[in-house]
C-alpha cells in the first residue's frame, strides 16, 4: 500500500490527486474493498494475515505516465531490431496491435509490404522494378527514418534528407491547394508524398481528425494517400519541436494557431496513443471513470475459465474526478478549526465527498464498479434481464393476463368477459379462464370454477404469475439496495456536517471523528454487496447450498440496516455518557466502531465464501451459465 493512501485523512491533496504518484505504479495492489487504506486509529484495527483473501486479485495500477514509458520501450526496442527510427517503429506497432513478435515475423518476410501497409512509406510505382536488397540498404533504411518534414526550413536544415519530394519551384509562387491562399509569408509543409498545403490548413486537419473523430493515424490530406504522419510530424505542428503541452510552452508551426488549444489537441493525441496501446493489450483496462486516465494491468482478468470463478475487482489508484483546486488542501499540522472551515469550502482533508472515493471497477466485463460476489456472466444475464423486464413487470403484474393457450399477455380493453386472443384466436373467459364454450349462456357472469378446462388454465395463469412475482421479490430488493446506494450522496453531507458538530461540541479531533466517515464508507461497500446478492440468489437453484448463502445474506443486510440506523440517527448533546447510560458522544462513537467493525466482518464472510465456492465448484444455477454445468429439468426455470 502506498505512502499517501495512509495518510488519507490527514492531507487533502491525497484526495483530489488523479494520477497516483509514479514510484508507486510499480506495487501490486492487493484488491480489499473492506479496507481502503486509510489510518483511522486503533479502533479499527482488524487482525489479517499476509495470505490474500479468496476473493482478492493482484494487479498493478498503472499513470499514463508509466504507460507512455511502457509505449516508449517497446518502440526502442522495434528501433534497435529493424533499424527504424521513432516514428515509423510507432506506426509499425500501432498496426500491429502492439504485437512485437508479429511484427518482426512480418517486417522480416517482406519489410516493404508492412511498411506500406503501416502508412509509413508510399507503394512502388507500377512501372518500377522492385527494389533490390544490396550493399547500399543503409540508404534506402536512411528512406525510412522520415517520413515527415517541414518545406519551409528545410534549406536551413542540416540533417541529411531523404529524396526530397516535389515542391513549387518558388515560395513566393505557392497556392495552397486546399485554402487557395498565396499569401508571401505563407508556410507550407508536407508529408514525404510531396502533397503540400499550408500550415494553416494542416494544423485545423489535425486537430479536426483529434478532437472530432478521435484519430490517432492521420493520413495525408489529398484524397487517395495512404501515407501517416509521423508522432514528430504532429509534435511539431502543434506545439513545436519544443514539445510543450501547455499553452504558455507552445510554438505552433502556424502563427495564426490558438496555442491553447492546439496543446489541448496533442494531449488529446497523446492519450489517444495511449488507448490504442490498452485496447491491444488483454491485460491492460482503462478505468472508466469520466476523466480518469489511469490504467489497470491484470493478469487475471482475461479468459471464460478464469472468470466463471473470480470476479476481478480492481481499483486505478486515482481518486476522485479531475479538478484544478489544487489550493484546498490543509496540512499535517492544521488543527480542528481550519478543518471545519476546510469542510465547508467542499474541501475537507477527510476527502468526505463521495466524488473522492477511489475508483474501482471489474477488469473483466462492462459493468461499471464492483459486482462482488455475482461472477461476470451472471451479473451480466441480470443487467439484460432488468432491461429487458424490470420497467414493465410491475404493470403487466397488475393489468394483464397470459392467453391459456398461447401464454400471450392480453390486457383487457372493455367489459365484456369474454376475451379472444388475437395472436392465436383462442376464446376465454376472463375471470375464470377457461374455454368460453362452456360457458352456456353465462355471457356476463361466471359461475363456473371447477371444470376441468377452468383449472388447467389457471394453474398455467398462476405459474406465470409466480415466476413474475419471483423475479419481483430480487429485483425489488436488488433496486432498494442500489437506491440506498445513490443515497448516500446525501448521507456523506449529513456525516460532513456530523463530524463538524462532533469537533465543535467536544474534544475530538478531526482525525478522532473519522470513526463516522469509516462507517459510511463501510456501509456503502456493504450495500453494494448486497445488492448483487440479490441478483445471484435470484439465479441460484435451490438447495442446501442457497440456503446457506440466504442465511449470510440475511445477517449481512440485518447488520447494515442496524448500523445505518445509528448513522442517521440524532447526534448526542452530551460530551460523555448521562445517567442511565442515554446519550454521549464517546457511546456513540463506541456503538458506531463496534457496529462498523462487526459489519465489515459480515461483508467478508459473504464475499469469501462466495468467491470460495466459486472455487470449489458448488454453486448451481437454474439456467444455463457459461463455464457451469447445464442445469437439471427439475431446478431449470424459464
Amino acid at each position: 500500500m502506498s505512502s499517501d493512501e495512509e495518510d488519507y485523512y490527514v492531507d487533502s491533496d491525497d484526495m483530489m490527486e488523479d494520477v497516483q504518484d509514479e514510484d508507486d505504479d510499480s506495487d501490486i495492489a492487493m484488491d480489499d474493498d473492506d479496507d481502503d487504506d486509510m489510518d483511522y486509529g486503533d479502533d479499527f484495527k482488524v487482525a489479517t494475515g499476509s495470505k490474500p483473501k479468496s476473493y482478492q486479485v493482484d494487479y498493478t495500477s498503472l499513470s499514463q505516465a508509466r504507460v507512455e514509458h511502457t509505449m516508449k520501450e517497446d518502440v526502442d526496442h522495434i528501433c534497435g531490431i529493424l533499424g527504424v527510427d521513432a516514428g515509423v517503429a510507432s506506426l509499425l506497432l500501432r498496426h500491429q496491435s502492439w504485437n512485437k513478435e508479429r511484427l518482426i515475423e512480418k517486417y522480416m518476410d517482406n519489410p516493404t509490404k508492412v511498411l506500406v501497409d503501416a502508412g509509413a512509406t508510399q507503394p512502388e510505382p507500377p512501372s518500377s522494378p522492385a527494389p533490390v536488397r544490396s550493399s547500399s540498404s543503409s540508404s534506402s533504411r536512411r528512406t525510412t527514418r522520415s517520413t515527415s518534414k517541414f518545406l519551409s526550413f528545410k534549406k536551413s536544415s542540416s540533417v541529411p534528407s531523404p529524396p526530397e519530394p516535389l515542391e513549387p519551384s518558388s515560395p513566393l509562387s505557392f497556392t495552397c491547394p486546399i485554402c487557395f491562399d498565396d499569401s508571401p509569408d505563407l508556410k507550407q509543409l508536407s508529408l514525404d508524398c510531396g502533397h503540400a498545403a499550408c500550415s494553416g490548413c494542416w494544423n485545423a486537419y489535425v486537430i479536426s481528425k483529434i478532437r472530432d473523430e478521435g484519430e490517432h493515424c492521420i493520413r495525408c490530406m489529398t484524397e487517395g494517400c495512404a501515407l501517416v504522419a509521423k508522432d514528430g510530424f504532429i509534435r511539431n505542428l502543434l506545439v513545436g519541436r519544443s514539445g510543450a503541452t501547455d499553452a504558455a510552452g507552445a510554438e505552433p508551426i502556424d502563427p495564426f494557431a490558438d496555442a491553447c488549444e492546439n496543446a489541448v489537441a496533442f494531449n488529446r493525441f497523446n492519450q489517444l496513443l495511449v488507448r490504442n496501446f490498452v485496447s491491444s493489450n488483454p491485460n491492460l483496462k482503462f478505468c472508466p471513470f469520466p476523466g480518469c486516465t489511469n490504467t489497470v494491468e491484470c493478469t487475471l482478468g482475461t479468459g471464460k475459465a478464469v472468470l466463471s470463478s473470480v470476479v476481478p475487482t480492481v481499483k486505478c489508484g486515482a481518486r476522485g474526478l479531475p479538478s484544478d483546486n489544487s489550493e484546498e488542501g490543509s496540512s499535517k499540522e492544521k488543527a480542528s478549526s481550519s478543518s471545519i472551515s476546510a469542510l465547508g469550502n467542499g474541501g475537507p482533508p477527510g476527502g468526505t465527498s463521495i466524488h473522492d472515493k477511489e475508483h474501482i471497477f471489474c477488469f473483466g466485463c462492462p459493468i461499471e464498479g464492483d459486482h462482488r460476489p455475482v461472477v461476470c456472466g451472471v451479473a451480466k444475464m441480470w443487467m439484460k434481464k432488468c432491461e429487458d423486464d424490470s420497467e414493465t413487470a410491475n404493470w403487466i403484474k397488475s393489468n394483464t393476463k397470459e392467453c391459456s393457450q398461447c401464454q400471450s399477455t392480453i390486457e383487457k380493453n372493455g367489459g365484456c368477459n369474454h376475451m379472444t386472443c388475437k395472436k392465436c384466436k383462442y376464446e376465454f373467459c376472463w375471470v375464470c379462464m377457461g374455454p368460453w364454450s362452456e360457458h352456456g349462456t353465462a355471457w356476463y357472469s361466471c359461475n363456473r370454477y371447477d371444470e376441468k378446462g377452468s383449472v388447467e388454465a389457471r394453474d398455467a395463469q398462476s405459474k406465470s404469475r409466480a415466476s413474475l412475482e419471483r423475479y419481483l421479490h430480487y429485483y425489488n430488493r436488488w433496486a432498494n439496495h442500489e437506491q440506498s446506494a445513490k443515497l448516500s450522496l446525501d448521507l456523506y453531507l449529513k456525516t460532513e456536517k456530523k463530524m463538524e458538530d462532533l469537533q465543535l461540541t467536544s474534544s475530538l479531533t478531526w482525525i478522532e471523528v473519522q470513526f463516522m466517515r469509516r462507517a459510511v464508507d463501510v456501509l456503502l461497500s456493504c450495500r453494494t454487496t448486497l445488492k448483487w446478492t440479490y441478483s445471484m440468489g435470484y439465479y441460484l437453484a435451490r438447495g442446501n447450498e442457497k440456503d446457506l448463502f440466504e442465511d449470510n445474506q440475511r445477517d449481512l443486510e440485518k447488520a447494515v440496516e442496524d448500523l445505518s440506523e445509528l448513522l442517521e440517527g440524532p447526534m448526542p448533546t452530551e460530551v460523555e455518557g448521562g445517567e442511565g447510560g442515554q446519550g454521549g458522544i464517546a457511546e456513540l462513537r463506541q456503538k458506531v466502531t463496534d457496529k462498523t467493525v462487526y459489519v465489515q466482518k459480515r461483508n467478508e464472510i459473504v464475499l469469501d465464501d462466495t468467491a470460495t465456492g466459486f472455487l470449489d465448484g458448488r454453486w448451481r444455477w437454474n439456467v444455463a451459465v457459461d463455464g457451469f454445468e447445464d442445469p437439471t429439468d427439475d431446478v431449470k426455470i424459464d
